[in-house]
């Protein structure tokens, strides 16, 4: 093999790498291409997601707001009940020491 049939077979075998990889770059590009339906799908799946997404954060959001309206709630009825045992707490004093005062007179 002379210096020109090499240089001839390797252009060959270059030129028909080239046209493989070009043939193979064209079937994959053909296989793979996205339709217009599946544009339209990817939109239409977008959108669902984006309003899903707003409804998850308007949920949240509520849910936070009642869970602030109920803990004021329970803060608030717990301040009423401590207020109320205290007030239990004095009017039984008081009904102790009325009980001691009448105890006292009657028996002197």
């Amino acid at each position: 093999m002379n210096r020109t049939e090499f240089i001839v077979a390797t252009a060959i075998i270059l030129f028909v790498a080239f046209a493989l990889g070009w043939f193979v770059s064209w079937l994959l590009n053909r296989f793979t291409r996205v339709t217009k339906a599946d544009i339209g799908e990817l939109d239409r799946l977008a959108q669902q997601v984006h309003e899903a997404e707003e409804q998850r954060d308007e949920a949240v959001a509520y849910y936070q707001q009642r869970e602030a309206e109920l803990q004021s709630r329970a803060q608030q009825t717990e301040a009423e009940l401590r207020a109320a045992m205290e007030g239990l707490r004095d009017a039984r004093a008081e009904a102790s020491e009325l009980r001691a005062y009448i105890e006292r007179v009657s028996a002197g």
